[in-house]
C-alpha cells in the first residue's frame, strides 16, 4: 500500500462483486459503484467479495475476501506462500486455463494495439509446470526483529523479502531448501551485508553467486564451501559488479546447456542472461527453425543474438547468420560458443539495438531471413532498417505482448507484411509473464 493510501479512509468492502476479466499482471478487473477495480486473487466469471488496498482517481485495488461463486477453473494452489509471495500470481487458476488467458491476451493486444489479427493461431508451447525455473535472482534480508536471514522473493506488490521455506516453481535443487540457505547466511558474519543470491541451472550443474558488499571472512568462505559439498553446488562470489564473479567451490565448473535438436551445446556464466525454462527454450528454438523455413543459401539477421541462443541452430541450416547485441560481453560469449560448436558460418557484432543503426554496415546488407528477440521494450527502433532490407520473412520472438503488437501494427501497416501465424510459450507458468511468437511474411 502507498504511503499516501495508509493515512487515507478507505470504502467500505464490497459485499459482492462480478469478477470480469483477467489482466496483465494476474489481477482481474471489476466495477464497483461505476469505478473500475483491479483485484488480486480472483478469476474471471467469479463472484467474489472483496476489501480495498488502495483507492485512485481512476480506479482502485482490493484483494479478495470470499468467493461466493467459484469459476470451474480455479484450483488449490499447491505453494504454501502463494497470496504473500509476489514470485506468482496464477497458482490458484488450472495451467490450462492459464495458457489459454494468455493467448487471448496476446490476440487482445494484437487486435486493439498493432490494429492486426493473425491468419491463423499457433498452438502453444507447454512444459513441466513445477520446477521448471532455472534462473533467478533471490533477494537476502537479514530481519533484525526476527533476529534470522530471509531469503527469497519479494512480498506481492511490496520491496520486503517474503518469508519463504521452499519454492515451487524453482528447480528443486534450490527450491527446496530455501529455509537451508536462509539457515547458511544467518550464520555468516557478512549476513547484514549480503543482499542478493543468483540462481543458475544446468541439466548437471546448480550454481549460486553470492553478491557481498563488503570482504568475506575466513569463516563465510568456509561455510560457503561447505554448504557447496554438502549440497552439491558450484558456490560463485561478486564482490562487486558482474565481471567481478569468481568462483570459490569447486575448482572448476562450466555451465552449458543443451540444443539436441540441432546439435548445439550453450556455454555461460551464471549472471549471463539465459531463458529461465530450458524445456520451453528448446521448443522454441525448434519453432523458429521451423517458421523460418530455411534454405541452405539462406543469409539471416539474428537481432538481440545474446550469446547465440537462436543464431547458432539458424547456423546449422542457413548459408550464413549475422548476430547483432548490444552487450560485448554477450557477443563475445556467442564467438565463443561458435567456435565450441565448430560452426564458422556465424558472426557476431556489437550494436546498440535501441539507437539509430540505419548507416550501420550490417544493416546495409541483404538479408532473406530476420530473427528478432527483443527485451519487454520490444524492436521499434530496428523496424526501419528492416523497413530497407524487407527481409522475405520475420520471426518475433517476444516477452512482452503489448509491444510485439505495437511493432506488429507498423510491419503490417507501414512495411507491407502479413502477420501469418501468432500462438504463446509457457515460459513462465502460474506468473502473469506472455511470452509469444509471430511469423510474418511480406507481400
Amino acid at each position: 500500500m502507498s504511503k499516501r493510501n495508509r493515512n487515507k479512509r478507505l470504502p467500505e468492502p464490497c459485499a459482492s462483486i462480478e469478477v470480469e476479466a483477467l489482466v496483465h499482471d494476474g489481477r482481474c478487473v471489476s466495477h464497483c459503484d461505476g469505478k473500475v477495480v483491479f483485484i488480486d486473487g480472483a478469476l474471471p466469471g467469479e463472484t467474489v467479495g472483496f476489501e480495498y488496498l488502495a483507492t485512485h482517481r481512476k480506479f482502485d485495488e482490493g484483494r479478495v475476501t470470499g468467493i461466493h461463486r467459484p469459476s470451474l477453473e480455479r484450483v488449490e494452489p499447491r505453494c504454501p506462500h502463494f497470496g504473500v509471495c509476489g514470485g506468482c500470481s496464477l497458482q490458484h487458476m488450472d495451467a490450462t486455463a492459464q495458457i489459454q488467458a494468455k493467448q487471448a491476451m496476446l490476440l487482445d493486444n494484437l487486435e486493439h494495439i498493432g490494429t492486426v489479427v493473425p491468419e491463423s493461431i499457433l498452438s502453444p508451447l507447454t512444459g513441466p509446470a513445477w520446477g521448471y525455473r532455472t534462473k533467478a535472482r533471490l533477494g537476502v534480508k537479514y530481519v533484525h526483529k526476527k533476529g534470522r536471514v530471509l531469503v527469497g522473493f519479494r512480498e506481492k506488490r511490496r520491496s520486503l523479502i517474503a518469508e519463504l521455506s521452499r519454492c515451487e516453481v524453482l528447480h528443486p535443487s534450490v527450491g527446496e531448501h530455501l529455509d537451508a540457505l536462509a539457515e547458511l547466511v544467518n550464520q555468516m558474519d557478512a549476513k547484514e551485508r549480503l543482499p542478493q543470491i543468483e540462481v543458475a541451472v544446468t541439466e548437471t550443474v546448480s550454481a549460486l553467486v553470492f553478491r557481498h558488499l563488503d570482504p568475506l571472512t575466513q569463516t563465510d568462505l568456509a561455510l560457503l564451501t561447505q554448504y557447496g559439498e554438502d549440497h552439491d553446488l558450484h558456490i560463485y562470489l561478486q564482490p562487486a559488479g558482474p565481471d567481478s564473479m569468481y568462483l570459490l567451490w569447486p575448482e572448476t565448473s562450466c555451465l552449458r546447456y543443451e540444443l539436441p535438436g540441432q546439435n548445439v551445446a550453450i556455454e555461460f556464466r551464471p549472471t549471463d542472461f539465459t531463458q529461465i525454462n530450458q524445456e520451453i527454450i528448446r521448443q522454441t528454438v525448434d519453432r523458429v527453425l521451423q517458421l523460418l523455413e530455411l534454405q541452405s543459401e539462406d543469409s539471416v539477421l539474428d537481432l538481440f543474438c545474446g550469446l547465440g541462443n537462436f543464431s547458432l541452430p539458424l547456423a546449422r541450416q542457413a548459408g550464413t547468420v549475422t548476430g547483432i547485441e548490444g552487450e560485448a560481453e554477450l557477443v563475445s560469449r556467442a564467438c565463443d560458443n561458435a567456435r565450441l560448436n565448430g560452426i564458422s558460418n556465424a558472426s557476431f557484432h556489437v550494436a546498440d539495438l535501441a539507437g539509430d543503426n540505419t548507416e550501420a554496415v550490417w544493416a546495409g546488407r541483404g538479408y532473406d531471413k530476420v530473427l528478432l528477440d527483443p527485451p519487454r521494450s520490444g524492436a521499434a527502433k530496428v523496424l526501419d532498417v528492416l523497413g530497407n532490407i524487407r527481409p522475405a520473412r520475420i520471426v518475433y520472438v517476444s516477452c512482452h505482448p503489448g509491444s510485439l503488437a505495437r511493432d506488429a501494427g507498423r510491419l503490417v501497416n507501414d512495411f507491407g507484411y502479413r502477420l501469418k501465424q501468432a500462438g504463446v510459450m509457457d515460459m513462465f507458468p502460474h506468473t502473469a509473464h506472455v511470452e509469444s511468437i509471430a511469423l510474418f511474411e511480406h507481400g
